[in-house]
């Protein structure tokens, strides 16, 4: 259990020293905030609109000036990001756990467990997480925030699944994991204890980029027309109303897409910190095994 603690804490301070991360962190802080508190952050009902104030550009009062109801697009923009990012996390949540048990039982049970998960999730993979998207929504006639995230989800488990197999095929392997298996440790203990903990750095990294892909499909679905509906507020909602107003009203597409592009990097960024923090913790624990 020492060691456990030993390895997480060194993952965490060489997180800590990576620069990319704390941008990573203080870009994610924001966004959490805005998606927490949309309407204090922005000062602003979403559904107060005034059709006078139509397509009118960016002021100081309304820096983001307002859509084509008159409502005050900084607030759209804002609840937007607490839909890319309630989305982002139902999909990534249950992918992840998905992953934990599937990943672990095949690479830890192995035998006639590991191939079957291991056929399932190549077939399932083999499903284009886009296309079966938009077979299944285009099917729907509801389509909130729950609806399009359990699709992503359904589609989007199996690379979670296959990095945390190799993982625990790669952790079960070590000295200390094999001392402790000569001594006796009951083997769903050993998983417990050594094992499962000392395998999802790997799976949490991946966990973090897929975060940014999930809300750049949620986006392009939407914009597409098979994704989120009308009434809620999405980014791909705002790029999907701005694509015919281009000329007349440009902040339409800037200022949702700005956000889109600004929280996806995050994600990448925590992404590969998070891989170049799980990679150097793995060297020194190989080192020290």
């Amino acid at each position: 259990m020492h060691r456990v603690a030993a390895t997480l804490a060194a993952w965490r301070l060489r997180y800590h020293r990576n620069p990319s991360s704390w941008l990573a962190a203080a870009l994610l802080a924001v966004l959490a905030l805005m998606a927490i508190a949309p309407q204090v952050v922005s000062g602003a009902d979403p559904r107060d609109c005034l059709l006078a104030r139509s397509l009118e550009p960016p002021s100081a009062a309304h820096p983001f000036g307002f859509d084509v109801q008159g409502c005050d697009y900084l607030a759209i923009t804002m609840h937007g990001t607490r839909t890319s990012l309630s989305i982002a996390a139902i999909v990534v949540s249950s992918a992840f756990a998905i992953a934990v048990v599937l990943g672990s039982l095949a690479g830890f049970v192995g035998g006639w467990v590991d191939v079957v998960v291991s056929r399932v999730s190549d077939v399932w993979s083999g499903i284009p997480l886009i296309l079966g998207g938009v077979v299944l929504l285009s099917t729907t006639s509801t389509r909130g925030v729950f609806q399009v995230a359990a699709v992503l989800a359904l589609f989007g488990w199996p690379p979670m699944v296959r990095v945390m197999r190799a993982s625990v095929m790669s952790t079960k392997e070590l000295e200390y994991v094999q001392a402790a298996r000569t001594v006796g440790m009951d083997g769903w203990r050993l998983l417990r204890r050594h094992i499962l903990p000392n395998s999802l750095r790997p799976v949490m990294t991946v966990a973090s980029a897929y975060a940014g892909a999930v809300i750049a499909i949620e986006a392009t679905l939407t914009f597409a027309g098979v994704g989120l509906q009308l009434p809620a507020m999405s980014w791909g909602l705002q790029l999907l109303e701005a694509q015919n107003r281009l000329q007349q009203a440009p902040h339409l597409l800037v200022f949702p897409a700005i956000f889109l592009v600004v929280t996806v990097l995050a994600f990448i960024l925590l992404g590969e910190a998070l891989r170049r923090s799980s990679s150097l913790a793995e060297q020194g624990r190989r080192g020290g095994a």
